[in-house]
């Protein structure tokens, strides 16, 4: 420890640390624009100099180590002399024209000009002018000019988002941050640019000119759209939200949110919002009252469950549902003599449930990930599944973590691998077994029963050889993983992998509440998610998802809605094929308008409350199911609030839930023969089609993730089909097909096609992974 004294604090201090480190220790507050705290140094603004002792001229905070013994001096004539001239100097051709700038109200360099710069310019020259660019539909970079060139948003794309998309070209007084050779900012992370830009250079293109900083109420939530559950600041006017910003949380997201948290607010403000109860009469619909629409309902389910039984009736959920309400629409479906519930839709293979020990979980804090030794990630589109984890595993590998990843394409994920592997969807438990068996032979032991044949090639070795070095390992399940058609056995190898190498075996994690539907008791007593489509039910009711785009087999799915007697839609917005199926529609609150609770997939519980007033009829489904509930004469609905429905399932003031374990027990490991013929579908989830408020987001919609879908293949595929890249051709799976463009991807492994899921081109085919036929058009 180093001891050093600011402005006559004295503390002490790590060796390596900065006078910048120090002065936030002790408190003291030292004006800077290019420092950041999750950045590398840069010291290019100056504005943090500060007076040390026996030094012949102020030096920067921020790059200045400390020594044993130093004493500085940050508000000293010298200090503040130099301080002043570097803002004089900054704003020597800023432009005046802070009455117009979106960064109004929270801007630093405005804020700090009041305390450090001149009272009147000496400049009288032309200011420099620089030209704004289009770097895409999320960031505005019309206002150039106000750049003071801190590099913030370079070194976030390098050290944070692991590309660098904006760069600093030319010099002198001719520097300006652009993009190369024209291109767009395509990052998933990188909305937080703007949040990091201390002037108005760039400022969020859907918020643009639609409100002041001052007018908006600041309210915290969090988010619906992946596991990790990040913080965030929603920003409201006139019920309105109008803009969402990352809330710093260390321990959950850092201070980044995803681009697909930061824009699909726009859909909430939408025009496809389903804001009135409609029933179908007679093959019309028309808007109802709630009494008469639950009425409805809760007559149809009853006669259904009366007359054929309670097996008759089955719930599906979407995983952004709150705890509340899976839990209440549970206790519904038990009241009608049903066990058809399920949470899980993109699932095919239910070969776990009743033999997991426990709710599955990351098997570790998330803050946890940067100290790893080792990690293995088996099956995930990581990068645009889980954003703010590939970061922290980007970030990790930087210093002395190895990261491997065992997938179905080999993308770029941004992260220095140790290994990479990329195998068709059959092969990836194969794969994985193989690295089972070379940790086995690394080790000395015996090879588990079942794997004597696998064949562990120079890869496999690679990985397991990893997986046994250092302290602290994790083998991480994607999405991929578990939702693929051999998710038990892939659950069971990490297992015995995470056994032989002492490594802890957990979960992604596919939803913002996947863990709190295990806790919540959401689960299946009768059918799962697959079999009450594939054994059609009389009734159903959907709440939060869209079939055709969140189900892993949609065909199937709508295929037994369009024969159902009675299907009851609740959602947030109105979904035009639904209007086709569906015989009423209950329009429920999103998260900004409803009360509720996530748990993320390190098993922290955060409740949340609405920011802004129910839009039209619009009701929190928890309300709604309560109510249904007491319509049907059912015991156990009589909550006054969501916080009420919470502590029955969780207890009061929980901060993490229990129960979370991802043992298996009586699950044997039995690999399934290597496929040998036929096409394998790959389909990925993009990002920006994951949920149905992404969807409905207009500038998330303009974003290179949301290109239409192309039959993507390796060029041994194309040349074998004869097809030529650009072509158009016809891709078929049971009853559907589509036309798409096929696309060269050297990415695909072989005898594999890419083709997207949740996407409308799309929507008529099968199976997520499975077999499917290209043929030219």
């Amino acid at each position: 420890m180093l001891e050093i004294e600011i402005d006559g604090k004295k503390a002490q201090v790590p060796d390596g640390s900065t006078v910048m480190d120090a002065a936030q220790q002790v408190g003291v507050y030292i004006p800077h624009f290019c420092y950041h705290k999750k950045l590398s140094i840069a010291a290019n603004c100056r504005m943090c100099l500060v007076q040390v002792e026996k030094a012949p001229k102020p030096l920067p905070a921020c790059a200045t180590p400390v020594t044993n013994g130093m004493k500085v001096f940050t508000h000293s004539d010298l200090a503040v002399k130099a301080q002043k001239g570097v803002m004089e100097f900054l704003l020597i051709n800023h432009p005046l024209d802070c009455p117009i700038c979106d960064q109004g109200g929270e801007c630093q360099l405005q804020d700090m000009s009041v305390g450090y710069g001149p009272m009147k310019s000496r400049y009288t020259e032309e200011k420099h002018v620089v030209f704004h660019k289009n770097v895409g539909p999320l960031i505005s970079m019309e206002e150039m000019s106000r750049c003071i060139h801190c590099t913030r948003c370079v070194r976030f794309g390098q050290e944070i988002a692991g590309i660098m998309e904006l760069g600093m070209a030319n010099r002198n007084m001719h520097s300006e941050i652009t993009t190369f050779l024209g291109r767009t900012v395509d990052s998933e992370l990188s909305g937080n640019m703007i949040d990091l830009c201390p002037v108005g250079a760039l400022t969020s293109k859907p918020f643009r000119y639609t409100a002041r900083s001052w007018e908006l109420q600041r309210r915290r939530s969090v988010s619906p759209h992946d596991s990790v559950g990040a913080n965030f600041v929603v920003q409201v006017k006139h019920d309105n939200v109008m803009r969402v910003l990352p809330r710093e949380n260390e321990a959950v997201n850092e201070c980044w949110i995803s681009d697909k948290e930061r824009f699909s607010y726009q859909a909430l403000n939408s025009d496809q919002r389903l804001v009135k109860p409609m029933v179908k009469q007679g093959g019309e619909w028309r808007e109802v009252d709630w009494n008469v629409a639950l009425d409805y309902v809760a007559h149809g389910l009853k006669d259904v469950a009366r007359e054929f039984g309670g097996d008759a009736v089955a719930a599906l959920a979407a995983q952004s549902s709150t705890l509340e309400e899976l839990h209440l629409l549970s206790k519904v479906m038990k009241g009608l003599g049903s066990g058809n519930i399920d949470f899980r839709p993109r699932q095919s293979d239910f070969g776990t449930d009743f033999k997991r020990t426990g709710a599955p979980w990351l098997g570790m804090r998330l803050a946890d990930i940067k100290d790893l030794d080792a990690a293995l990630v088996v099956g995930s589109f990581l990068r645009k599944d889980h954003p703010l984890i590939a970061q922290r595993l980007r970030q990790a590998a930087k210093k002395y973590t190895k990261v491997s990843l065992i997938s179905v394409t080999a993308d770029d994920q941004l992260i220095d691998l140790h290994a990479n592997l990329s195998v068709a969807p059959s092969n990836l438990a194969h794969s994985l077994a193989a690295v089972v068996k070379a940790a086995a032979e690394i080790k000395g032991v015996a090879v588990p029963a079942g794997l004597e044949n696998v064949a562990s090639g120079e890869v496999a070795k690679k990985i397991a050889q990893s997986l046994l070095e250092g302290e602290k390992r994790a083998i991480f399940l994607g999405n991929v993983a578990t939702q693929a058609v051999d998710a038990t056995q892939l659950h069971a190898l990490a297992l015995e992998l995470g056994k032989l190498t002492d490594a802890v075996v957990g979960f992604l994690g596919e939803g913002a509440n996947t863990v709190g539907g295990h806790v919540g008791w959401a689960l299946p007593a009768g059918a799962n998610a697959r079999q009450m489509f594939e054994q059609p039910r009389k009734a159903y009711v959907l709440m939060g998802l869209e079939p055709e785009f969140d189900c892993a087999d949609p065909q199937m799915v709508v295929g037994a809605l369009k024969q159902a007697s009675l299907v009851v839609y609740m959602s947030a917005f109105k979904h035009a094929p639904a209007l086709e199926y569906a015989d009423v529609m209950l329009p429920i609150a999103p998260y900004t308008e409803t009360a509720g609770t996530f748990v993320n997939t390190e098993g922290r519980v955060q409740s949340f409350n609405g920011v802004v007033k129910a839009r039209g009829d619009s009701r929190p489904a928890w309300k709604v199911l309560r109510v249904l509930g007491n319509v049907l004469n059912f015991d156990g609905f009589a909550y006054e609030t969501s916080e009420a429905v919470r502590d029955e399932i969780i207890g009061k003031g929980t901060e993490f839930v229990s129960g979370l374990d991802n043992g298996l027990s009586g699950v044997a490991i039995k690999l399934q023969p290597l496929s040998t013929s036929g096409m394998e579908r790959i389909a990925e989830v993009p990002i920006n089609f994951a949920d149905p408020m992404a969807r409905r987001a207009p500038a998330l919609q303009q974003t290179a993730d949301s290109i239409a879908p192309a039959a993507r293949m390796n060029e041994t595929t194309l040349a074998k089909l004869g097809i030529a890249g650009g072509q158009p051709v016809r891709v078929r799976q049971g009853a559907g097909e589509a036309i798409l463009n096929a696309q060269l991807d050297n990415t695909v492994p072989d005898e594999c096609v890419r083709v997207a899921a949740a996407h409308q081109s799309t929507a008529g085919l099968g199976a997520m992974f499975g077999l499917i036929s290209v043929e030219r058009a």
